[in-house]
């Protein structure tokens, strides 16, 4: 006999989604199963619920839409025209949630699982090529994400959920995140190879309070310790290009354009001189930050400790 429309329903069909949505979704997977075999009986025994506690979901399943989704006829049941338009949009759900169940945990796998990992644009030319390929060395399989940013974007990111450890400078103090100093860095004044200081080995950064200076763009850690230094010897330095990569500056400096304060290149650049700042003390520190409070997966938890075990060996 087939069920006649409900009178009243649960929800209306104005009612909020996000409010009938917990309502459905525990009797999905009841619902696609008693569709595919058109049989209750048969859809119980599949499933290993009792046949009662599935007929009774179906009908309150019903209730709760307002709508008829099934004609019964015995034991056997056949899908109304509604109940195929929903068993359609319930089956790619149930295969979303399928595929996004199977994404995390292969994610998490011990073996094989992935690392959401960023870094600064200086670390991306060696430091990080070298840690990962030594951290591969007992972990082939391991897959990584890979983000090259500036740092402040990183945290967003991190604060996003959309990494997992992060590669920095400065080492960030916030009470959301857990940083740790790994190691120094030391910054270098580069002038063109013609420039008056091109024959000096070493320098003081208040010698360069005259020259005008090609940085990277505001919100970039290393700009802002630039400009500290740069108070601290006594000056603002004169701004003659902002740009977003260490290697774009040092082009810029062997064309003329003025001097940087830089960590050391991973080749020797022509057209530049590299000189060592004695005062003040010109270095940046390199940090490793996560989120706080966050659970690592096993391959997250592992690539951790590896960064942590490199404390004052992170650089090449």
């Amino acid at each position: 006999m087939v069920h006649q429309q409900r009178s009243q329903a649960h929800l209306s069909p104005s009612s909020d989604t996000e409010d009938i949505v917990p309502l459905l979704a525990p009797r999905l997977a009841h619902f696609a199963g008693v569709a595919r075999t058109e049989h209750v009986t048969r859809a119980a025994q599949e499933m290993d619920v009792p046949q009662s506690t599935l007929s009774r979901a179906m009908v309150r399943l019903e209730q709760d839409l307002g709508v008829d989704l099934f004609a019964r006829i015995g034991r056997t049941v056949s899908l109304t025209p509604a109940g195929r338009t929903f068993h359609a949009s319930v089956e790619r759900a149930l295969a979303e949630i399928r595929r996004a169940a199977d994404e995390v945990r292969a994610d998490a796998d011990p073996a094989t699982g992935k690392v959401a990992f960023g870094f600064l644009h200086t670390m991306g030319s060696e430091t990080v090529p070298g840690l990962l390929r030594a951290f591969r060395a007992d972990h082939p399989r391991v897959r990584f994400s890979l983000v090259q940013n500036y740092g402040e974007a990183m945290i967003e990111r991190l604060r996003a959920g959309e990494l997992d450890l992060c590669l920095t400078s400065p080492v960030p103090d916030a009470p959301d995140l857990v940083a740790r100093r790994l190691d120094e860095q030391k910054l270098r004044l580069v002038v063109p190879a013609d420039h008056p200081l091109a024959g000096r080995k070493r320098v003081r950064l208040a010698e360069a309070a005259e020259e005008s200076f090609v940085t990277l763009e505001p919100g970039y850690g290393l700009r802002r310790i630039t400009d500290d230094l740069c108070q601290e010897a006594g000056f603002k330095p004169r701004i003659a290009f902002e740009g977003e990569e260490a290697e774009t500056l040092r082009g810029l400096v062997a064309a003329g354009l003025g001097v940087a304060l830089l960590p050391p290149p991973a080749f020797p650049r022509p057209g530049v001189v590299e000189l060592t700042v004695t005062a003040p003390r010109a270095a940046r520190e390199i940090g490793v930050a996560w989120l706080d409070g966050h659970p690592d997966t096993p391959p997250v938890a592992a690539f951790k400790k590896f960064l942590l075990s490199r404390r004052a060996n992170l650089l090449p």
